[in-house]
C-alpha cells in the first residue's frame, strides 16, 4: 500500500501588529483662590492633550481659613517658664548671645535694602558678633542630655555659633556609645571629634578650651570657667541652647 504525501499550501496568517501605546501624563496645575472670607475654592486644570475638562473643589460649608495669631504664653504655663528662666540670672545670660554680640541702631535709608532687620521708629536694628574662623566641616560631639558636663559643651557651641553634629548617647544606648569606646578607648562623655584638624578629646573643660582657641577669641567665658559651680548650675537647669546648624543622629 503506497502512501502519498499530500502537500497542502496553507495560506500565510498575518501576524498582529504591535502598536506601542503612549500614555500621556496630564499636567495638573492647582490654583487656590479665595472668593470671600468664608469660601475657598481650588481649581484643577488638566493638560489640553489629555483632557480639556477642569474641576473645581469647594471648601466645606462654614470653612474658615486659619488666621495668624500673635505668639502668647498659655496662662497655666507662666510658672514653668519663669522657673526655667531662673538659670539665666545665675549664669548672667551666658549662652543666649553669640560671642561679642552687640546691637546698634542704623537709619533706615543707610541700611542695605536686601537685608532683613527689625525696624524701630525709622531705625534698623543692626546685630553683630565677634566670632573666629568657621570650621569647614561640622564638629562631632557625642553626649547625652542629662549630663551637666555635656551642657557646658553645648553652651560654648551656642556662644561660638558653631556648626555641629550631635550624636546622642543615652545610658545603655546601642547606637553611638560603643563607637565612643572604639574611638577614644572608653565610654566617657562628652567626647568631641574635630574632622578639620583631627583633634579628639574627652573632658568638657578641655573641649571648651580647644573650641575657644580654635574658633573664638581664646577666652573662656567667665560663667564656664567656675569649675564645680558651673556644673552645679547646669545640673538644675538645662538653660537655653542656640544652634546655627545641628543634626542629631539616631
Amino acid at each position: 500500500m503506497s502512501a502519498s504525501l499530500l502537500n497542502t499550501a496553507s495560506p500565510l496568517r498575518s501576524l498582529p501588529t504591535c502598536r506601542r501605546r503612549t500614555t500621556l501624563t496630564p499636567t495638573i496645575s492647582v490654583r487656590a483662590s479665595s472668593e470671600s472670607s468664608e469660601t475657598t475654592s481650588t481649581t484643577v486644570k488638566q493638560d489640553p492633550q489629555s483632557s480639556s475638562a477642569s474641576r473645581t473643589f469647594i471648601a466645606p460649608p462654614n470653612f474658615k481659613p486659619p488666621e495668624p495669631k500673635t505668639f502668647a504664653v498659655r496662662p497655666d504655663k507662666g510658672g514653668e517658664i519663669l522657673g526655667a528662666s531662673l538659670a539665666l540670672f545665675f549664669r548672667l545670660g551666658t549662652g543666649v548671645f553669640a560671642s561679642g554680640y552687640s546691637v546698634s541702631f542704623v537709619p533706615k535709608n543707610e541700611f542695605p535694602p536686601g537685608q532683613y532687620a527689625l525696624e524701630v521708629a525709622g531705625f534698623k536694628v543692626k546685630e553683630t558678633s565677634k566670632i573666629g574662623p568657621r570650621p569647614e566641616k561640622p564638629i562631632e560631639i557625642y553626649e547625652f542630655e542629662s549630663c551637666p558636663f555635656c551642657r557646658k559643651v553645648r553652651e560654648i557651641v551656642a556662644i561660638l555659633d558653631l556648626d555641629v553634629l550631635y550624636y546622642p548617647c543615652p545610658r545603655n544606648g546601642p547606637n553611638f556609645r560603643p563607637k565612643v569606646a572604639q574611638l577614644g578607648g572608653k565610654q566617657q562623655f562628652p567626647y568631641m571629634v574635630d574632622p578639620n584638624t583631627g583633634a579628639a578629646m574627652y573632658e568638657s573643660d578641655a573641649i571648651i578650651k580647644y573650641l575657644v582657641e580654635k574658633y573664638g577669641d581664646g577666652k573662656v567665658p567667665f560663667m564656664l570657667s567656675l569649675g564645680l559651680l558651673t556644673v552645679s548650675i547646669r545640673s538644675s537647669h538645662s538653660g537655653p541652647v542656640k544652634f546655627s546648624c545641628v543634626k542629631y543622629y539616631l
